[in-house]
């Protein structure tokens, strides 16, 4: 009985109702951080001020004043933005998505007008090749220059996604411990934005710490403010999940620990069915890449002995050799088929494995 009551006691401070973990605002206090406040720094600090890179800053000068007469208000821009922490405004990267694309289109059209124009033209080539030779280079590489740069942001967040769910059961380990060890939440992220080996897990906890050290906001409002620019919907829901419990007047170390058991399961399950992926891919690799290509060539190799008792015509000439049909897709079976097919294989589940091991 004694002994339930000191637990009770232990981890009375993370009770919603006292209030006692909000490490930088309460109710009743009358001490209140939001607004200017000092902040100590270590001596000798000096701020870090978000630059552009010269490349930007020209596109930036160049092309804000056209930017700012017709660019639109694009929310998922700017969310994908955020969510990659890519430091920059949504106008500024819109007119650095432009101004390369501008520049693509001017590069690709002189390529062209050279090749096509000039090259071909002496070549006594056909109109059609020689204005296809113009327009293609001016056309496909800027339109996929300006896909590839829109969606740079989403594909940064999502690899900031995987990185926060691979080490997501880790970090919960360790906030389940500091919350045992009676550590306020504030704290508890403090610390965690000190561990790198977190990963992405370490920036998310950093943001939640300067906006409560710096910007005097309040732990739940910095943790709810985290949640909605965090990639990761498993982070995100045991964020939500942080203010929802506070709130509500429930308790977090169990919540910690449930959720850490949670996290615990769902990478041993993942990790079974990285393993089984793997299995399959194996199996995949012994039917299509060493089985098959076996039977394929030794099927055409009796199919040029039987060709070549025969009238065949050569096609080809290889190596100062004759070559029949057979005998030259046999080559091309041999020498590209199977080399490609094999490093694609090795490729993919070197990457998968990989993944899985982080």
């Amino acid at each position: 009985m004694s002994s339930q009551q000191d637990e009770s006691d232990l981890f009375s401070k993370f009770e919603s109702v006292k209030k006692s973990y909000l490490g930088t605002k309460t109710v009743k206090s009358k001490r209140v951080v939001d607004g200017p406040h000092p902040v100590r720094l270590p001596s000798g600090t000096v701020p870090d001020y978000v630059k552009l890179t010269p490349y930007q800053q020209f596109c930036w000068r160049t092309m804000h004043r056209f930017v700012e007469a017709r660019f639109k208000q694009n929310q998922s821009l700017e969310d994908s933005l955020i969510k990659a922490h890519m430091k920059i405004r949504p106008e500024e990267y819109t007119a650095f998505v432009w101004m390369t694309t501008l520049l693509v289109f001017v590069a690709g059209l002189a390529v062209g007008i050279v090749f096509g124009g000039v090259i071909l033209a002496l070549l006594n080539q056909i109109v059609v090749l020689r204005i296809s030779a113009v327009v293609l280079p001016a056309i496909i590489p800027p339109v996929v220059t300006y896909f590839v740069l829109n969606s740079i942001p989403a594909s940064r967040a999502n690899t900031r996604a995987r990185d926060i769910n691979r080490h997501i059961g880790s970090a919960m380990s360790f906030i389940s411990a500091l919350a045992s060890a009676d550590v306020n939440i504030d704290v508890i992220f403090s610390e965690l934005a000190k561990q790198p080996i977190y990963g992405e897990i370490q920036k998310e906890a950093e943001w939640i710490t300067r906006d409560t050290t710096l910007l005097g906001v309040d732990i739940l409002t910095a943790i709810r403010n985290a949640a909605s620019r965090c990639p990761s919907n498993k982070f995100q829901d045991f964020l939500q999940g942080v203010v929802t419990t506070a709130t509500s007047g429930g308790r977090l170390k169990p919540y910690f620990l449930a959720k850490t058991e949670q996290f615990e399961k769902e990478d041993k399950l993942n990790t079974k069915r990285d393993m089984e992926t793997l299995g399959l891919f194996a199996e995949t690799f012994v039917t299509v890449v060493v089985a098959f290509p076996l039977f394929l060539v030794v099927i055409m190799a009796i199919m040029a002995i039987v060709n070549g008792g025969g009238s065949a015509q050569p096609v080809a000439v290889l190596f100062g050799t004759p070559m029949t049909s057979t005998v030259l897709l046999l080559f091309v079976v041999v020498l590209l088929m199977i080399p490609a097919s094999q490093a694609g294989f090795i490729f993919f589940v070197w990457n998968l494995s990989k993944e899985a091991a982080q």
